[in-house]
């Protein structure tokens, strides 16, 4: 886990040069897009309901593995909703099975690796990941570790190119587990964002989020990369239709090929024209 552990090692420094361009002047999100975070993830519940009959139709792959990461503070339990989805549309959806996310703990990163190892050897093939806000960087971090056991990776409001990775909004909380967290020392000094993952990555976004930046939740341009923007809130991208659709399209790519996200005309009022990574810089 080291990409993540490195980010995270930041938030208790001053100063220091890095390679990578993190965003870290970007403050964060307003106070009214977090006070609205709760109303709008319920509303977006209620279209992910209303959509299920369009929600049916999006591509289907060939029922591989996918290992659902949760966010910040959150336990499978948040991720319900994503994991019956795909298991509707033929995968095998699996919880990381490792209780609420507190951070960069010893349990939890060692646990993620030994899932990931199981889950791969049990399928006999790659797992794809999907990660949600911290759970994207746990999620990035295993790519750049055990790349050959991860066919891709889709992150979902994941703020990985921010030196306070889960968003200044819960910086604060997170600091409250810092004590569980592996020692500082033990955490290695590689950039979060560093170079070219060898697997395909999708990194969804949304400029309304309350949480999180969303301009530290995009990558930079590359092959096999994207970055997707929906309209909507931090806490309803694991139902938001939107979002849904993408993972559903991401993961219905045949083995070994890939080609840009590109919504159909149904729907494609969705997805606003995606910002340069350059923005993020």
């Amino acid at each position: 886990m080291e990409p993540l552990v490195t980010a995270l090692r930041r938030t208790h420094r001053r100063g220091g040069n890095h390679r990578m361009k993190h965003v870290t002047h970007i403050g964060a999100p307003s106070r009214a897009l977090l006070y609205t975070e709760p109303t709008r993830a319920s509303i977006e519940f209620g279209t992910f309901v209303i959509s299920a009959p369009i929600l049916r139709r999006a591509p289907r792959g060939d029922g591989h593995t996918v290992v659902v990461l949760p966010g910040f503070l959150a336990d499978d339990r948040s991720t319900i909703v994503l994991r019956n989805y795909l298991g509707s549309l033929g995968y095998r959806a699996y919880g990381w099975g490792l209780g609420r996310n507190v951070g960069p703990t010893s349990e939890i990163l060692d646990g993620m690796e030994a899932l990931l190892e199981r889950t791969s050897s049990a399928s006999g093939a790659p797992v794809s990941l999907v990660g949600w806000s911290l759970g994207g960087m746990f999620a990035r971090g295993l790519g750049h570790k055990q790349p050959g056991l991860i066919r891709q990776i889709v992150t979902l409001g994941s703020p990985f190119r921010s030196d306070r990775p889960i968003g200044s909004h819960a910086a604060r909380s997170f600091e409250r587990f810092a004590h569980l967290h592996v020692p500082h020392s033990e955490l290695p000094d590689i950039d979060a964002d560093r170079g070219q993952l060898a697997v395909p990555v999708t990194a969804v976004y949304t400029k309304a989020d309350g949480v999180v930046a969303w301009q530290t939740c995009i990558q930079e341009d590359g092959v096999r990369r994207e970055n997707v923007e929906v309209r909507g809130s931090h806490c309803g991208l694991g139902h938001n239709p939107a979002a849904l659709w993408v993972v559903a399209d991401r993961l219905a790519q045949p083995v070994g090929t890939w080609a840009p996200f590109s919504p159909p005309a149904l729907v494609r009022h969705l997805y606003p024209t995606p910002a340069p990574a350059s923005m993020a810089a």
